[in-house]
């Protein structure tokens, strides 16, 4: 069984980490109410952290993409169906597509809304649009959505792999887990 290599395994489990740590950010601190110093503090640190969340995922995605590009991963298991092959392939590709796109309209949101992206609390990112309440209006809506729709196709990902797992029984997961099956091939 041919195995994803180290570096594609390690950059999987740290995105998929920091997609959730990004969700649960946003959600605890997110519709926080403000009631006093210590609540805006709290709440403009938990949004900072959404948007390192966020922008390492959109840094890390790039750097996967090289290392896919470069590596290539391995070729399907024998004997899985076509149908499957297919809806697989368009997951990944959207996948990929959402773990760009997402990252980049919270950056456009935050420019609209006149706030600042700071990666990590040292370096400033330029804003990619001009302030505006009602551009910051739409893209909040797009990222929202886009997010939204992310966290549904990760959660299909999750349970394909599961379903290979545990019904298929099939080594379709283990070429993603860290040590899988140690002394086979890694691609």
């Amino acid at each position: 069984m041919k195995r994803y290599s180290l570096i594609q395994i390690s950059l999987h489990w740290l995105i998929a980490l920091l997609i959730f740590a990004a969700f649960g950010l946003i959600w605890y601190y997110g519709d926080m109410q403000i009631t006093s110093p210590a609540t805006f503090k709290a709440k403009a640190a938990g949004i900072a952290w959404h948007k390192w969340a966020g922008m390492s995922v959109l840094i890390l995605f790039l750097l996967r993409l090289v290392v896919r590009v470069k590596q290539g991963s391995p070729a399907p298991l024998a004997g899985q169906p076509k149908l499957q092959l297919l809806l697989a392939a368009g997951a990944h590709h959207l996948l990929y597509l959402l773990m760009a796109i997402v990252p980049l309209m919270g950056w456009l949101m935050s420019s609209a809304k006149g706030y600042p992206v700071k990666l990590f609390n040292l370096v400033q990112l330029p804003d990619l649009v001009a302030k505006s309440d009602t551009l910051a209006e739409q893209l909040e809506g797009a990222h929202v959505f886009l997010a939204y729709t992310l966290l549904v196709i990760v959660g299909l990902h999750a349970a394909a792999a599961l379903k290979h797992h545990f019904i298929d029984r099939d080594a379709t997961l283990l070429r993603m887990l860290p040590g899988g099956n140690k002394g086979e091939n890694q691609a």
